[in-house]
């Protein structure tokens, strides 16, 4: 496929792409925006309430693998078409969910779109763009995700404290509907479909040491950010001493970090993503630690949670670069599938940290305050593993 670079036009399968990340990325942050409204509302406490995040995610670790499996020979852009309305009817049914347990399951099932849609959406960022800008235009793609932290999260945040959390849901199901008409608008139709590996060749990359060390890598260095950022409205209220109304406005200032970082990480992984890798996850680690003491202080809690967000999602652009290079590397055409592993382990960290939050809510000796000290120490686990995959695939870069 010819590709046009960066400097010029973006390529308009970019702009679909990044308008429908915005809408996902809106669901998947905006429940902690509403947890308490949410608990509240159903109730049930704050900490039952974190298995919302959870759920979601799990949904997107399961059905991310499964659904990039069965739907490996359906041409790209229905494909993308397809998952988005699969995801509009997840949020129409937890916006009727009429007790918690069913909005656990819609929320579950709203998750199944999330990863194949990332999946086969940053194989084809890579493939439109010149082969030393593959880390941007992912994180050009992914920018939609940022940006929803930056609109999205604190716009539905604000609707659901104001209008109730199912007006959040249904304002969350017509920016899928947005996401949607933009794809059939902007991906064409010839953008190619790859020839599928029988399943038994795709399940190799589960026997893949080397893989299946990148994908913990995702799940502990990207998911011990959320052991705070799950309950961080619950944070804000009680810890820092910020009243209700300023949690939407301190989420906008995080979404911007998250924004810059996301950018930052992009261009500084274009070349040698695992070495930036490591040296994010250590920085990242030094700050979780950091804000389990300025929490407790206003203006230091802000400028502590800004550097947070810059750095946790810097490492995102290259954590998918880096699966993808050594797909290609070890298991040839086996890229799509590693993509969607790699965003279902973005996911399956999601869920690891909001669990590990909602256990150190419910232990006396630790409680809400000690949750960016755990967060730290996941994330630190994960620079651990970076440094074990870059020494053993040295032989990539040099």
């Amino acid at each position: 496929m010819k590709y046009k670079t960066l400097s010029s036009t973006l390529h308009p399968a970019l702009w679909a792409l990044t308008i429908s990340a915005f809408a996902i990325g809106t669901t998947e942050f905006v429940a902690v925006g509403i947890l308490p409204t949410i608990a509240q509302s159903l109730g049930v406490s704050v900490a039952a309430s974190g298995a919302l995040v959870s759920i979601y995610a799990m949904g997107v670790a399961i059905g991310g693998p499964l659904l990039t499996v069965l739907t490996g020979k359906v041409p790209r852009k229905p494909l993308l078409a397809g998952l988005m309305m699969l995801f509009i009817a997840g949020h129409i049914a937890s916006a009727l969910a009429t007790d918690f347990a069913m909005l656990l399951i819609a929320r579950f099932l709203s998750g199944f779109a999330h990863a194949t849609f990332f999946g086969v959406g940053a194989t084809i960022a890579a493939t439109v763009v010149p082969p030393d800008k593959k880390a941007t235009a992912i994180a050009i793609m992914f920018a939609g995700l940022t940006i929803a932290i930056i609109a999205g999260v604190p716009l539905g945040t604000f609707i659901g404290q104001h209008f109730g959390w199912r007006a959040t849901f249904l304002g969350v199901a017509l920016l899928g509907a947005i996401g949607c008409t933009a794809t059939l608008a902007l991906v064409p139709s010839d953008i190619r479909t790859p020839t599928p590996l029988k399943l038994k060749h795709q399940l190799k990359v589960l026997g893949n040491g080397r893989i299946l060390t990148v994908l913990a890598i995702t799940a502990f260095g990207y998911g011990g950010t959320f052991v705070p950022f799950t309950y961080m409205a619950s944070l804000l209220e009680n810890i820092t001493g910020f009243p209700a109304a300023s949690v939407s406005i301190l989420l906008l200032i995080y979404g911007l970090a998250i924004a810059l970082g996301n950018l930052a990480g992009g261009k500084l992984s274009n070349t040698h993503p695992v070495k930036t890798l490591v040296r994010l996850f250590f920085l990242q680690t030094i700050i979780l630690l950091l804000f389990s003491f300025t929490v407790a202080y206003k203006i230091p809690a802000v400028i502590t949670l800004f550097v947070m967000g810059g750095l946790s999602f810097a490492t995102v652009p290259g954590l998918q670069l880096y699966i993808v290079q050594l797909s290609e590397k070890y298991l040839p055409g086996t890229e799509e599938i590693a993509s969607s592993l790699n965003i279902s382990a973005f996911n399956l960290g999601v869920a690891i940290g909001s669990y590990v939050g909602g256990l150190i809510l419910n232990t006396q000796a630790l409680g809400l305050r000690a949750t960016p000290l755990i967060g730290a120490l996941i994330v630190l686990f994960g620079a651990l593993l970076t440094m074990s995959s870059a020494y053993r695939n040295k032989k990539i870069y040099s």
